[in-house]
Protein backbone atom coordinates (compact mmCIF):
# COMPACT_ATOMS: atom_id res chain seq x y z
CA UNK A 1 0.00 0.00 0.00
CA UNK A 2 1.66 3.22 -1.34
CA UNK A 3 2.01 6.65 0.73
CA UNK A 4 -0.43 8.95 -0.50
CA UNK A 5 0.39 12.75 -0.32
CA UNK A 6 -1.33 15.59 0.85
CA UNK A 7 -4.17 16.32 -1.40
CA UNK A 8 -2.74 19.34 -3.76
CA UNK A 9 -5.81 20.48 -3.70
CA UNK A 10 -6.06 22.07 -0.52
CA UNK A 11 -6.09 25.61 0.28
CA UNK A 12 -5.02 27.32 3.36
CA UNK A 13 -7.33 29.13 5.48
CA UNK A 14 -6.47 32.23 6.94
CA UNK A 15 -9.49 32.70 8.80
CA UNK A 16 -12.85 31.75 10.60
CA UNK A 17 -15.07 32.68 6.98
CA UNK A 18 -12.56 30.88 5.31
CA UNK A 19 -12.88 27.38 7.14
CA UNK A 20 -16.71 28.00 7.22
CA UNK A 21 -16.87 28.24 3.23
CA UNK A 22 -14.34 25.10 3.13
CA UNK A 23 -17.14 23.21 5.22
CA UNK A 24 -20.18 24.26 3.52
CA UNK A 25 -17.81 22.88 -0.05
CA UNK A 26 -16.94 20.19 1.66
CA UNK A 27 -20.59 19.25 2.58
CA UNK A 28 -21.73 20.34 -0.90
CA UNK A 29 -19.26 17.68 -2.48
CA UNK A 30 -20.58 15.02 -0.31
CA UNK A 31 -24.01 15.61 -0.86
CA UNK A 32 -23.48 15.54 -4.60
CA UNK A 33 -21.80 12.38 -4.44
CA UNK A 34 -24.73 10.75 -2.77
CA UNK A 35 -27.44 12.19 -4.30
CA UNK A 36 -26.26 11.57 -7.99
CA UNK A 37 -26.81 9.79 -10.46
CA UNK A 38 -23.61 7.86 -10.27
CA UNK A 39 -22.78 4.25 -8.49
CA UNK A 40 -20.68 4.41 -5.56
CA UNK A 41 -18.63 1.43 -4.39
CA UNK A 42 -16.93 1.61 -1.21
CA UNK A 43 -14.43 -1.70 -0.24
CA UNK A 44 -13.55 -1.55 3.52
CA UNK A 45 -9.72 -1.84 3.68
CA UNK A 46 -8.22 -2.58 7.40
CA UNK A 47 -5.49 -4.01 8.92
CA UNK A 48 -8.16 -7.05 9.06
CA UNK A 49 -9.31 -7.40 5.94
CA UNK A 50 -6.05 -7.00 3.85
CA UNK A 51 -5.12 -10.16 5.48
CA UNK A 52 -8.24 -11.76 4.10
CA UNK A 53 -7.36 -10.16 0.13
CA UNK A 54 -9.40 -6.80 0.44
CA UNK A 55 -6.67 -5.36 -1.74
CA UNK A 56 -7.62 -7.30 -4.13
CA UNK A 57 -11.40 -7.06 -3.95
CA UNK A 58 -10.50 -3.40 -4.42
CA UNK A 59 -8.24 -3.56 -7.55
CA UNK A 60 -10.62 -5.73 -8.78
CA UNK A 61 -13.40 -2.59 -8.19
CA UNK A 62 -11.06 0.11 -9.67
CA UNK A 63 -11.32 -1.76 -13.09
CA UNK A 64 -15.26 -0.33 -12.81
CA UNK A 65 -14.51 2.80 -12.25
CA UNK A 66 -15.89 5.63 -15.05
CA UNK A 67 -17.98 8.40 -15.04
CA UNK A 68 -20.82 6.55 -13.56
CA UNK A 69 -19.09 4.75 -11.05
CA UNK A 70 -17.30 5.94 -8.09
CA UNK A 71 -14.70 3.55 -6.26
CA UNK A 72 -13.54 4.32 -2.81
CA UNK A 73 -11.36 3.16 -0.49
CA UNK A 74 -13.14 3.36 2.98
CA UNK A 75 -12.20 1.80 6.56
CA UNK A 76 -13.31 -1.26 7.98
CA UNK A 77 -16.50 -1.16 9.62
CA UNK A 78 -16.04 -3.54 12.51
CA UNK A 79 -17.37 -6.17 11.20
CA UNK A 80 -14.59 -8.58 10.82
CA UNK A 81 -16.70 -11.66 10.65
CA UNK A 82 -17.94 -10.40 7.40
CA UNK A 83 -14.19 -9.38 5.61
CA UNK A 84 -14.11 -8.76 2.67
CA UNK A 85 -16.74 -6.49 2.43
CA UNK A 86 -17.77 -4.12 -0.41
CA UNK A 87 -20.67 -1.27 -0.33
CA UNK A 88 -23.14 -0.57 -3.16
CA UNK A 89 -24.84 3.10 -3.40
CA UNK A 90 -27.15 2.75 -7.14
CA UNK A 91 -28.81 5.98 -7.88
CA UNK A 92 -32.14 6.23 -6.07
CA UNK A 93 -31.32 3.24 -3.69
CA UNK A 94 -30.05 3.07 -0.13
CA UNK A 95 -26.87 1.46 0.27
CA UNK A 96 -25.90 -2.21 0.45
CA UNK A 97 -23.43 -3.86 2.31
CA UNK A 98 -22.22 -7.14 0.85
CA UNK A 99 -20.16 -9.67 3.00
CA UNK A 100 -17.62 -12.60 2.16
CA UNK A 101 -16.66 -10.90 -1.70
CA UNK A 102 -13.87 -12.46 -3.55
CA UNK A 103 -12.44 -10.64 -6.34
CA UNK A 104 -14.08 -12.48 -8.98
CA UNK A 105 -17.44 -11.66 -7.92
CA UNK A 106 -16.89 -7.58 -7.75
CA UNK A 107 -19.12 -7.21 -11.15
CA UNK A 108 -21.88 -9.40 -10.04
CA UNK A 109 -22.11 -7.15 -6.76
CA UNK A 110 -21.85 -4.10 -8.33
CA UNK A 111 -24.76 -5.12 -11.06
CA UNK A 112 -27.25 -6.42 -8.17
CA UNK A 113 -26.69 -9.75 -9.42
CA UNK A 114 -25.49 -11.54 -6.52
CA UNK A 115 -28.19 -11.04 -3.44
CA UNK A 116 -26.71 -13.91 -1.57
CA UNK A 117 -23.87 -11.98 -0.70
CA UNK A 118 -25.70 -8.87 0.99
CA UNK A 119 -25.79 -8.65 4.51
CA UNK A 120 -28.00 -5.48 4.84
CA UNK A 121 -28.94 -1.95 3.48
CA UNK A 122 -27.22 0.79 5.16
CA UNK A 123 -31.06 2.81 6.20
CA UNK A 124 -33.69 2.47 8.42
CA UNK A 125 -35.62 -0.02 6.52
CA UNK A 126 -35.58 -3.25 4.15
CA UNK A 127 -35.20 -2.85 0.65
CA UNK A 128 -36.01 -5.56 -1.76
CA UNK A 129 -36.13 -8.28 0.36
CA UNK A 130 -32.73 -6.89 1.99
CA UNK A 131 -32.78 -6.41 5.92
CA UNK A 132 -31.56 -2.91 7.18
CA UNK A 133 -28.28 -3.84 9.31
CA UNK A 134 -30.29 -2.10 11.95
CA UNK A 135 -31.50 -5.32 12.30
CA UNK A 136 -28.88 -7.11 12.65
CA UNK A 137 -27.80 -7.88 16.32
CA UNK A 138 -23.95 -6.80 15.53
CA UNK A 139 -25.12 -3.12 14.36
CA UNK A 140 -28.27 -3.23 15.69
CA UNK A 141 -27.43 -3.31 19.87
CA UNK A 142 -24.54 -0.39 18.58
CA UNK A 143 -24.32 3.01 19.72
CA UNK A 144 -22.04 4.34 17.47
CA UNK A 145 -20.63 8.18 18.37
CA UNK A 146 -16.94 7.63 17.57
CA UNK A 147 -16.93 4.85 15.01
CA UNK A 148 -20.21 6.46 13.53
CA UNK A 149 -17.51 7.29 10.26
CA UNK A 150 -16.12 3.86 9.92
CA UNK A 151 -16.85 2.24 6.90
CA UNK A 152 -18.58 5.38 5.69
CA UNK A 153 -15.90 7.98 5.05
CA UNK A 154 -12.55 7.51 3.12
CA UNK A 155 -10.24 7.84 5.59
CA UNK A 156 -7.51 9.73 3.58
CA UNK A 157 -10.31 12.25 2.77
CA UNK A 158 -10.23 15.31 5.49
CA UNK A 159 -13.10 16.57 3.17
CA UNK A 160 -15.37 13.47 3.54
CA UNK A 161 -14.60 14.22 7.80
CA UNK A 162 -15.57 17.83 7.46
CA UNK A 163 -18.54 16.46 5.03
CA UNK A 164 -19.38 14.74 8.89
CA UNK A 165 -18.39 16.80 11.09
CA UNK A 166 -15.12 16.79 11.96
CA UNK A 167 -13.38 20.02 13.37
CA UNK A 168 -16.43 21.28 14.23
CA UNK A 169 -15.76 21.01 17.93
CA UNK A 170 -11.80 22.16 17.15
CA UNK A 171 -13.64 25.19 15.81
CA UNK A 172 -15.83 26.27 18.81
CA UNK A 173 -12.98 25.83 21.12
CA UNK A 174 -10.86 27.97 18.58
CA UNK A 175 -13.87 30.91 18.11
CA UNK A 176 -17.30 30.14 20.34
CA UNK A 177 -15.81 28.82 24.40
CA UNK A 178 -13.45 29.84 26.48
CA UNK A 179 -10.59 27.45 27.53
CA UNK A 180 -12.72 27.35 31.34
CA UNK A 181 -15.83 26.28 29.52
CA UNK A 182 -14.79 23.38 27.41
CA UNK A 183 -13.30 22.10 30.68
CA UNK A 184 -16.62 22.25 32.16
CA UNK A 185 -18.22 20.48 29.46
CA UNK A 186 -15.22 17.90 29.26
CA UNK A 187 -15.51 17.83 33.42
CA UNK A 188 -19.83 17.58 33.61
CA UNK A 189 -19.62 14.43 30.75
CA UNK A 190 -17.59 12.58 33.27
CA UNK A 191 -15.55 10.95 30.54
CA UNK A 192 -12.63 8.69 31.88
CA UNK A 193 -9.93 7.43 30.94
CA UNK A 194 -10.64 4.82 27.75
CA UNK A 195 -6.88 3.02 27.93
CA UNK A 196 -8.32 0.88 31.18
CA UNK A 197 -7.12 3.47 34.21
CA UNK A 198 -10.39 4.99 34.46
CA UNK A 199 -9.26 8.47 35.58
CA UNK A 200 -11.79 11.56 35.27
CA UNK A 201 -10.31 13.32 31.82
CA UNK A 202 -11.99 16.90 33.14
CA UNK A 203 -9.83 16.67 36.22
CA UNK A 204 -6.54 15.79 34.40
CA UNK A 205 -7.26 18.34 31.80
CA UNK A 206 -7.75 21.01 34.51
CA UNK A 207 -4.70 20.44 36.39
CA UNK A 208 -2.92 20.89 32.81
CA UNK A 209 -4.56 23.95 32.41
CA UNK A 210 -3.37 25.38 35.91
CA UNK A 211 0.01 23.85 35.38
CA UNK A 212 2.56 27.58 35.37
CA UNK A 213 5.66 25.62 33.27
CA UNK A 214 5.99 26.06 29.45
CA UNK A 215 6.26 25.11 27.48
CA UNK A 216 3.18 22.15 27.45
CA UNK A 217 2.53 19.43 25.76
CA UNK A 218 0.00 16.78 24.92
CA UNK A 219 0.16 13.51 24.45
CA UNK A 220 -2.29 10.84 23.10
CA UNK A 221 -1.34 7.00 23.87
CA UNK A 222 -1.89 5.21 21.18
CA UNK A 223 0.67 2.54 22.14
CA UNK A 224 -1.45 -0.70 21.95
CA UNK A 225 0.07 -3.59 23.60
CA UNK A 226 -2.16 -5.90 24.65
CA UNK A 227 -2.49 -9.53 22.66
CA UNK A 228 -6.04 -9.20 22.30
CA UNK A 229 -7.05 -5.50 21.98
CA UNK A 230 -7.11 -3.75 19.00
CA UNK A 231 -9.76 -0.69 19.65
CA UNK A 232 -7.01 1.86 18.75
CA UNK A 233 -5.59 0.34 15.42
CA UNK A 234 -9.29 0.48 14.40
CA UNK A 235 -9.56 4.32 15.41
CA UNK A 236 -6.94 5.09 13.29
CA UNK A 237 -7.64 3.05 10.23
CA UNK A 238 -11.35 4.37 10.33
CA UNK A 239 -11.18 8.29 11.21
CA UNK A 240 -7.91 9.36 12.00
CA UNK A 241 -9.43 13.08 12.11
CA UNK A 242 -11.44 12.41 15.14
CA UNK A 243 -8.16 11.34 17.16
CA UNK A 244 -6.52 14.48 15.40
CA UNK A 245 -9.05 16.52 16.38
CA UNK A 246 -9.64 15.76 19.65
CA UNK A 247 -5.85 16.01 20.64
CA UNK A 248 -5.85 19.39 18.87
CA UNK A 249 -8.79 20.50 21.65
CA UNK A 250 -6.78 19.36 24.23
CA UNK A 251 -3.55 22.11 23.04
CA UNK A 252 -6.00 24.86 22.70
CA UNK A 253 -7.66 24.22 26.25
CA UNK A 254 -4.90 23.05 28.38
CA UNK A 255 -2.54 25.65 26.69
CA UNK A 256 -0.06 23.13 25.07
CA UNK A 257 2.20 24.20 22.15
CA UNK A 258 2.52 20.79 20.88
CA UNK A 259 0.70 17.69 20.18
CA UNK A 260 2.14 14.18 20.33
CA UNK A 261 0.57 10.84 18.96
CA UNK A 262 2.41 7.34 19.88
CA UNK A 263 1.31 5.15 18.10
CA UNK A 264 2.61 1.15 18.46
CA UNK A 265 4.86 0.56 15.53
CA UNK A 266 2.72 -3.20 15.01
CA UNK A 267 0.09 -0.30 12.83
CA UNK A 268 1.59 0.57 9.81
CA UNK A 269 -2.03 1.29 7.92
CA UNK A 270 -2.88 3.06 11.27
CA UNK A 271 0.42 5.08 10.83
CA UNK A 272 0.18 6.32 7.54
CA UNK A 273 -3.46 7.19 7.37
CA UNK A 274 -2.73 9.28 10.69
CA UNK A 275 0.53 10.94 9.32
CA UNK A 276 -2.02 11.71 6.16
CA UNK A 277 -4.58 13.45 7.87
CA UNK A 278 -1.85 15.51 10.11
CA UNK A 279 -0.25 16.44 6.65
CA UNK A 280 -3.92 17.46 5.37
CA UNK A 281 -4.54 19.31 8.71
CA UNK A 282 -1.62 21.47 8.31
CA UNK A 283 -2.03 22.19 4.70
CA UNK A 284 -5.57 23.74 5.58
CA UNK A 285 -3.82 25.43 8.23
CA UNK A 286 -5.24 23.58 11.37
CA UNK A 287 -2.04 23.06 12.89
CA UNK A 288 0.99 25.60 12.85
CA UNK A 289 1.63 29.34 13.70
CA UNK A 290 -1.77 31.31 14.24
CA UNK A 291 -4.26 28.91 13.49
CA UNK A 292 -7.21 30.40 12.11
CA UNK A 293 -6.06 33.99 12.66
CA UNK A 294 -6.73 33.20 16.35
CA UNK A 295 -3.13 33.78 17.58
CA UNK A 296 -3.06 30.37 18.64
CA UNK A 297 0.55 28.38 17.68
CA UNK A 298 0.14 24.27 17.57
CA UNK A 299 3.00 22.01 16.66
CA UNK A 300 2.36 18.32 15.72
CA UNK A 301 4.42 15.21 16.08
CA UNK A 302 3.38 11.35 15.23
CA UNK A 303 5.77 8.86 17.52
CA UNK A 304 5.77 5.71 16.70
CA UNK A 305 6.87 2.76 19.08
CA UNK A 306 9.28 -0.22 18.88
CA UNK A 307 6.88 -2.94 20.64
CA UNK A 308 7.14 -2.83 24.52
CA UNK A 309 3.99 -3.20 26.03
CA UNK A 310 5.41 -1.63 29.11
CA UNK A 311 5.42 1.96 26.85
CA UNK A 312 1.77 2.18 27.24
CA UNK A 313 2.41 2.76 30.94
CA UNK A 314 2.53 6.69 30.61
CA UNK A 315 5.71 7.54 32.11
CA UNK A 316 7.72 4.90 30.08
CA UNK A 317 5.95 6.42 27.14
CA UNK A 318 6.86 9.47 27.82
CA UNK A 319 10.79 8.69 28.05
CA UNK A 320 9.99 6.77 24.60
CA UNK A 321 9.25 9.59 23.37
CA UNK A 322 12.01 11.70 24.16
CA UNK A 323 14.22 8.96 22.51
CA UNK A 324 15.33 7.66 26.09
CA UNK A 325 14.65 3.81 27.16
CA UNK A 326 11.11 3.52 28.09
CA UNK A 327 10.62 2.61 31.98
CA UNK A 328 8.24 4.05 34.10
CA UNK A 329 9.81 6.08 37.10
CA UNK A 330 7.73 6.76 40.42
CA UNK A 331 5.29 9.13 41.40
CA UNK A 332 5.10 11.74 42.12
CA UNK A 333 5.46 14.29 40.63
CA UNK A 334 2.62 13.45 37.93
CA UNK A 335 2.76 14.04 34.05
CA UNK A 336 0.89 17.31 34.48
CA UNK A 337 3.35 18.63 36.79
CA UNK A 338 6.65 16.84 35.28
CA UNK A 339 6.52 15.02 32.19
CA UNK A 340 7.95 15.52 28.64
CA UNK A 341 11.44 17.30 29.08
CA UNK A 342 10.45 17.66 32.44
CA UNK A 343 7.53 19.98 31.38
CA UNK A 344 3.96 19.71 32.22
CA UNK A 345 2.29 17.17 29.92
CA UNK A 346 -1.56 15.80 29.94
CA UNK A 347 -1.54 12.67 28.57
CA UNK A 348 -5.19 10.56 27.42
CA UNK A 349 -5.54 7.31 25.60
CA UNK A 350 -6.81 7.63 22.06
CA UNK A 351 -10.30 6.18 22.54
CA UNK A 352 -10.37 8.76 25.45
CA UNK A 353 -9.80 11.92 23.20
CA UNK A 354 -12.21 10.69 20.01
CA UNK A 355 -14.46 11.43 22.65
CA UNK A 356 -13.50 14.81 23.14
CA UNK A 357 -15.39 16.77 19.62
CA UNK A 358 -18.45 15.35 20.47
CA UNK A 359 -18.70 16.63 23.94
CA UNK A 360 -17.16 20.02 23.06
CA UNK A 361 -20.10 19.81 20.42
CA UNK A 362 -23.16 18.35 22.22
CA UNK A 363 -21.83 19.09 25.70
CA UNK A 364 -21.31 17.78 28.63
CA UNK A 365 -24.71 16.72 29.94
CA UNK A 366 -25.46 14.86 26.79
CA UNK A 367 -22.67 12.39 27.15
CA UNK A 368 -23.15 12.07 30.80
CA UNK A 369 -26.95 10.82 30.03
CA UNK A 370 -25.26 7.92 28.09
CA UNK A 371 -24.26 4.94 30.20
CA UNK A 372 -24.52 4.21 33.79
CA UNK A 373 -24.12 6.74 36.92
CA UNK A 374 -20.16 6.24 37.03
CA UNK A 375 -19.64 5.14 33.69
CA UNK A 376 -20.53 7.34 31.06
CA UNK A 377 -21.10 6.98 27.70
CA UNK A 378 -20.00 4.49 25.04
CA UNK A 379 -16.89 1.90 25.21
CA UNK A 380 -15.33 0.20 22.71
CA UNK A 381 -14.86 -3.45 22.95
CA UNK A 382 -13.05 -5.91 21.08
CA UNK A 383 -13.21 -10.28 21.47
CA UNK A 384 -11.62 -13.24 20.52
CA UNK A 385 -12.18 -16.86 21.24
CA UNK A 386 -14.40 -19.58 19.71
CA UNK A 387 -17.92 -16.77 19.09
CA UNK A 388 -19.96 -16.99 15.45
CA UNK A 389 -18.29 -13.49 15.46
CA UNK A 390 -15.52 -11.34 15.64
CA UNK A 391 -15.04 -7.36 15.74
CA UNK A 392 -14.98 -4.40 17.39
CA UNK A 393 -18.42 -2.72 18.49
CA UNK A 394 -18.86 0.44 19.81
CA UNK A 395 -21.92 -0.04 22.84
CA UNK A 396 -23.22 2.14 26.01
CA UNK A 397 -21.43 1.47 29.11
CA UNK A 398 -23.72 -0.75 31.39
CA UNK A 399 -24.04 -3.47 28.92
CA UNK A 400 -23.61 -7.35 30.17
CA UNK A 401 -21.35 -9.77 29.52
CA UNK A 402 -23.99 -12.02 28.51
CA UNK A 403 -25.49 -9.66 25.84
CA UNK A 404 -22.21 -8.77 24.45
CA UNK A 405 -20.96 -12.36 23.64
CA UNK A 406 -23.94 -14.05 22.79
CA UNK A 407 -26.66 -11.08 21.16
CA UNK A 408 -24.04 -8.95 19.58
CA UNK A 409 -21.14 -11.64 18.43
CA UNK A 410 -23.37 -14.35 18.24
CA UNK A 411 -22.65 -16.47 21.09
CA UNK A 412 -20.39 -19.73 21.00
CA UNK A 413 -19.61 -21.79 17.71
CA UNK A 414 -20.61 -25.05 17.07
CA UNK A 415 -18.49 -27.41 19.13
CA UNK A 416 -17.47 -25.00 21.57
CA UNK A 417 -19.01 -24.79 25.30
CA UNK A 418 -17.84 -21.07 26.98
CA UNK A 419 -15.48 -22.17 29.58
CA UNK A 420 -14.85 -18.69 30.88
CA UNK A 421 -13.38 -14.88 29.48
CA UNK A 422 -9.98 -13.79 30.26
CA UNK A 423 -11.03 -9.63 31.04
CA UNK A 424 -8.89 -6.83 31.63
CA UNK A 425 -5.96 -8.03 28.86
CA UNK A 426 -3.65 -9.08 30.55
CA UNK A 427 -4.22 -7.30 33.35
CA UNK A 428 -7.56 -8.68 35.80
CA UNK A 429 -8.80 -12.36 36.74
CA UNK A 430 -11.11 -14.82 34.57
CA UNK A 431 -14.50 -14.92 35.19
CA UNK A 432 -16.76 -17.62 34.71
CA UNK A 433 -20.47 -18.52 33.36
CA UNK A 434 -22.02 -17.21 36.80
CA UNK A 435 -20.50 -13.20 36.14
CA UNK A 436 -22.37 -13.40 32.48
CA UNK A 437 -25.43 -11.09 33.90
CA UNK A 438 -22.47 -8.21 35.03
CA UNK A 439 -22.70 -4.63 33.40
CA UNK A 440 -19.45 -3.99 31.99
CA UNK A 441 -18.36 -0.76 33.18
CA UNK A 442 -15.15 0.39 35.14
CA UNK A 443 -16.37 -0.23 38.51
CA UNK A 444 -19.01 -3.41 38.83
CA UNK A 445 -15.99 -6.41 37.46
CA UNK A 446 -13.81 -5.37 40.13
CA UNK A 447 -15.42 -6.89 43.11
CA UNK A 448 -15.27 -10.78 41.12
CA UNK A 449 -11.69 -9.97 39.97
CA UNK A 450 -12.48 -8.83 36.47
CA UNK A 451 -11.82 -5.58 35.10
CA UNK A 452 -12.91 -3.51 32.06
CA UNK A 453 -9.33 -2.47 31.23
CA UNK A 454 -9.35 -1.49 27.46
CA UNK A 455 -12.35 -3.42 26.53
CA UNK A 456 -10.27 -6.55 24.72
CA UNK A 457 -12.27 -9.98 26.11
CA UNK A 458 -10.87 -13.74 25.31
CA UNK A 459 -13.20 -16.36 25.21
CA UNK A 460 -11.76 -19.66 25.63
CA UNK A 461 -13.67 -22.61 25.96
CA UNK A 462 -13.56 -26.23 26.43
CA UNK A 463 -10.54 -27.36 25.18
CA UNK A 464 -8.30 -24.82 27.15
CA UNK A 465 -5.56 -25.30 29.41
CA UNK A 466 -6.35 -22.88 32.27
CA UNK A 467 -2.63 -23.96 33.25
CA UNK A 468 -1.44 -23.37 29.95
CA UNK A 469 -3.35 -20.06 29.63
CA UNK A 470 -2.14 -18.97 33.05
CA UNK A 471 1.74 -19.82 31.93
CA UNK A 472 0.60 -17.56 28.49
CA UNK A 473 -0.62 -14.90 30.40
CA UNK A 474 2.43 -15.04 32.92
CA UNK A 475 5.16 -14.94 29.72
CA UNK A 476 3.56 -12.77 28.48
CA UNK A 477 3.94 -10.20 31.16
CA UNK A 478 8.11 -11.70 32.27
CA UNK A 479 8.93 -11.02 28.84
CA UNK A 480 7.56 -7.05 28.36
CA UNK A 481 8.53 -5.99 32.12
CA UNK A 482 11.40 -3.61 31.60
CA UNK A 483 13.38 -5.71 34.37
CA UNK A 484 13.81 -2.00 36.19
CA UNK A 485 12.61 -3.16 40.05
CA UNK A 486 13.49 -6.40 41.21
CA UNK A 487 10.15 -7.70 42.04
CA UNK A 488 8.73 -7.71 38.37
CA UNK A 489 12.19 -8.60 36.66
CA UNK A 490 12.53 -11.47 39.13
CA UNK A 491 9.14 -12.57 40.53
CA UNK A 492 7.66 -13.27 37.18
CA UNK A 493 9.85 -15.48 35.73
CA UNK A 494 9.76 -17.86 38.84
CA UNK A 495 5.92 -17.78 37.96
CA UNK A 496 6.68 -19.17 35.13
CA UNK A 497 9.17 -21.87 35.86
CA UNK A 498 6.72 -22.85 38.87
CA UNK A 499 3.96 -22.75 36.41
CA UNK A 500 6.14 -25.47 33.78
CA UNK A 501 6.75 -27.53 36.80
CA UNK A 502 3.09 -28.36 36.82
CA UNK A 503 2.55 -28.73 33.11
CA UNK A 504 5.69 -31.37 32.60
CA UNK A 505 4.47 -33.14 35.88
CA UNK A 506 6.66 -32.06 38.37
CA UNK A 507 4.67 -29.82 40.37
CA UNK A 508 3.62 -30.44 44.23
CA UNK A 509 0.40 -28.69 45.93
CA UNK A 510 3.06 -26.99 47.98
CA UNK A 511 3.20 -24.85 44.56
CA UNK A 512 -0.33 -23.61 44.83
CA UNK A 513 0.84 -21.92 47.95
CA UNK A 514 4.10 -20.58 46.49
CA UNK A 515 2.39 -18.94 43.78
CA UNK A 516 0.31 -17.30 45.78
CA UNK A 517 2.84 -16.16 48.34
CA UNK A 518 5.12 -15.17 45.39
CA UNK A 519 2.64 -13.07 43.41
CA UNK A 520 1.23 -11.34 46.55
CA UNK A 521 5.33 -9.93 46.80
CA UNK A 522 5.11 -8.44 42.99
CA UNK A 523 1.89 -7.02 43.65
CA UNK A 524 2.64 -5.47 46.78
CA UNK A 525 6.28 -4.15 45.63
CA UNK A 526 6.44 -3.52 41.77
CA UNK A 527 7.13 0.18 41.19
CA UNK A 528 4.49 0.17 38.03
CA UNK A 529 0.88 -1.03 36.53
CA UNK A 530 2.75 -3.66 35.01
CA UNK A 531 4.19 -5.37 37.58
CA UNK A 532 1.38 -4.68 40.31
CA UNK A 533 -1.02 -6.68 38.13
CA UNK A 534 1.20 -9.50 36.20
CA UNK A 535 0.39 -12.07 38.45
CA UNK A 536 -3.54 -11.14 38.92
CA UNK A 537 -4.58 -13.45 35.54
CA UNK A 538 -3.06 -16.57 37.09
CA UNK A 539 -4.55 -15.95 40.38
CA UNK A 540 -7.82 -15.60 39.36
CA UNK A 541 -7.14 -18.58 37.36
CA UNK A 542 -6.23 -20.69 40.20
CA UNK A 543 -9.54 -19.43 42.28
CA UNK A 544 -11.74 -20.19 39.50
CA UNK A 545 -10.05 -23.61 38.51
CA UNK A 546 -8.46 -24.41 41.55
CA UNK A 547 -9.58 -28.53 40.76
CA UNK A 548 -7.99 -28.16 36.94
CA UNK A 549 -4.63 -27.29 38.71
CA UNK A 550 -5.06 -30.26 41.08
CA UNK A 551 -5.69 -32.72 38.41
CA UNK A 552 -2.28 -31.76 36.82
CA UNK A 553 -0.61 -31.89 40.37
CA UNK A 554 -2.20 -35.05 41.96
CA UNK A 555 -3.12 -37.12 39.10
CA UNK A 556 -0.41 -36.49 36.88
CA UNK A 557 -2.93 -35.37 33.66
CA UNK A 558 -4.05 -32.87 31.62
CA UNK A 559 -7.82 -32.41 31.25
CA UNK A 560 -7.48 -31.21 27.33
CA UNK A 561 -4.49 -32.77 26.26
CA UNK A 562 -2.72 -29.39 25.59
CA UNK A 563 0.25 -29.61 28.29
CA UNK A 564 3.22 -31.42 27.90
CA UNK A 565 2.66 -33.79 30.95
CA UNK A 566 0.14 -35.24 28.54
CA UNK A 567 2.40 -35.87 25.65
CA UNK A 568 4.88 -37.98 28.04
CA UNK A 569 1.91 -39.82 29.15
CA UNK A 570 1.01 -40.75 25.51
CA UNK A 571 4.59 -41.79 24.81
CA UNK A 572 4.85 -44.17 27.72
CA UNK A 573 1.54 -46.06 26.95
CA UNK A 574 3.68 -46.26 23.04
CA UNK A 575 6.12 -47.82 24.49
CA UNK A 576 4.26 -50.20 26.29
Amino acid sequence: MVHTAPSEHLPRLAGREDFERFIDASRQRWSAMWEGNTTVVSVGVGSSSVAKGALAVLASARTHESDSTIVREVSGNGAFWMEPWVEVKRPGEPPVVYGGVAPEDVSAVITGARQDLAVGVRAAEAHNGIPSLADDPFFGHQQQIITRNAGVIEPDSIEDAIARGAYQGYFKVLFEMSADEAIEEVTASNVRGRGGGGFPAGIKWASGRKAKARPKFIVCNSHEGEPNVYKDRHLHECDPHRILEGILIACIVCGAERGYNYIGGEYPLAIRRFRKAVADAERLGLIGKDVLGTGHDVAFRVRTGGGAYICGEASALMYSVMGVKGQPRTKPPRSVEEGLWKRPTVANNTETLANIPDIIVNGGEWYAGIGTENSKGTKLMTVQGPLKRHGVVEVPMGVTLNHLFNDIFGGMREGSEFKGVQTGGVSAGPLTQDHLDMPVDFDSLGDVGGMLGSGGWVIFDQHVCVVDFARYLTAFNRYESCAKCVPCRLGNPALVEILDRIRLGRGTLDDLALIKRTSHHIIQLSLCGLGQVAPVPLMGMIQFYEEEFRRHIVDGVCPTGTCPISTGDAVLAAGD
